[in-house]
């Protein structure tokens, strides 16, 4: 999106918040630390403002993975409000709004504010502000809060936080700008203790987290001379090692790392009938592991996305040795 459409949008989006009283606020399936981050955060923002607010979570997400067990959830619903049809919309982290179970649930004529960082977002919402330059959406939301003359402080700037760190990878990622640090400090002077948000985030790692990532590093395999790194978890691993589904997560860098790979690929495995789950990394902007995802109904970013799918495990791999090669050659 250009600058000035940028601009524009953040106007719009700023005269929704500020102007409406009433709000349900959503993000993706399966929600990561941005996802998460960001809900908290816009909650306590909307409630400095005075705003009725209401957070949202499909009931199968939850528990939360226990890196984010710290986050103040206070004022989280699981059924969707009865009166739904009186609330804003707002969607935040979300590039498709088939990653939501809301989706479709609301009355024409709803305002739905659309709020995220990816480049590859559909722009559904009645406002869409997205800002593809942000390393994340806490980033967006950090950014909206000078404007609406509230102040990053207590759970609100833990939460930013999160967002923060756990979308640049700890600072690591390509997404990561002079704003991303300018915000980092920022929050930092605010009273964020960044030690006790790493403990929490990459410390205290359940046993059954590490057998997970065994069994996942006894599974990898390396395609078309390393350029594809490829691994997999299926039903019994999670069963055998008691694993929850969110153990898995951190297991694809392990294989981004791989010296020569082009394409990290983690495929979990949970059930006959629940397809599996595809988390792709690209170690640079050779592939774009978006357009991979794109092709089987998932999204993301160019180095991070992912997808469900009901292939089996022979026409699965095929397609991603496929689809990484199309973009190589």
């Amino acid at each position: 999106m250009s600058e000035a459409a940028t601009r524009t949008s953040r106007d719009e989006v700023l005269g929704e918040l500020e102007g409406a009283q009433r709000f349900l606020l959503v993000t993706h399936e399966n929600p990561d630390g941005d996802a998460i981050g960001s809900l908290v955060a816009m909650r306590g923002v909307l409630q400095e403002l005075g705003k009725n607010v209401v957070m949202f979570l499909a009931p199968d997400e939850l528990p939360l993975p226990y890196e984010y067990d710290f986050l103040d959830l206070d004022g989280l619903v699981t059924t969707l409000p009865d009166d739904l049809s009186d609330r804003v919309v707002v969607f935040l982290d979300c590039g498709n709004i088939d990653r939501n179970p809301i989706a479709g649930a609301w009355s024409d004529g709803a305002h739905v504010l659309n709020i995220d960082h990816h480049h590859d977002n559909t722009r559904f919402g009645t406002v869409n502000h997205v800002d593809d330059e942000a390393s994340c959406t806490a980033e967006i939301i950090w950014d909206l809060m000078g404007d609406l003359g509230v102040q990053a402080r207590g759970a609100v700037a833990e939460a930013l936080y999160v967002g923060l760190v756990t979308d640049t990878g700890r600072f690591m990622y390509e997404n990561t700008g002079s704003r991303a640090h300018m915000m980092a400090a920022d929050l930092l002077a605010a009273g964020v203790v960044v030690q006790d948000i790493f403990r929490r985030l990459y410390e205290d790692m359940p046993y059954a987290k590490l057998q997970l990532l065994a069994r996942a590093l006894e599974a990898v395999e390396r395609l078309d001379g390393g350029r594809l790194t490829l691994s997999w978890l299926r039903c019994a691993d999670f069963t055998e090692t008691e694993a929850e589904e969110s153990h898995s997560e951190g297991v694809i860098d392990h294989l981004r790392a791989v010296e020569g790979t082009k394409v990290a690929a983690l495929v979990r495995v949970r059930g006959k009938d629940d397809g599996r789950k595809v988390s792709l990394r690209a170690t640079d902007d050779d592939v774009d592991v978006s357009r991979i995802a794109r092709a089987q109904g998932g999204g993301g970013h160019r180095r991070a996305a992912g997808f469900t799918t009901s292939l089996d495990d022979e026409a699965l791999r095929e397609f991603l040795r496929d689809a990484v090669d199309r973009q190589l050659t």
